[in-house]
């Protein structure tokens, strides 16, 4: 059973991806598969992330958002 968390740009995208369902393919969409094989997701937050790879973090919030609101 998953926990329902709060998606915000300084949460843990390893967090993220074991308590939204469907969070993994919004992170891969915009970082890419290499995060599930990086030990930092465990650490770095969306905004870490979204500054690695030059995107805006609450366009990724959002789309997370989004598959929590039923």
């Amino acid at each position: 059973m998953t926990t329902q968390i709060e998606v915000t740009k300084n949460s843990i995208i390893g967090d993220v991806i074991k308590n939204v369902p469907g969070a993994k393919q919004v992170i891969e969409k915009y970082f890419g598969g290499g995060c599930f094989t990086c030990p930092g997701i465990n650490m770095e937050t969306i905004a870490f992330g979204s500054a690695m790879h030059n995107m805006d973090p609450e366009k990724i919030v959002n789309e997370i958002k989004q598959l929590t609101e039923h």
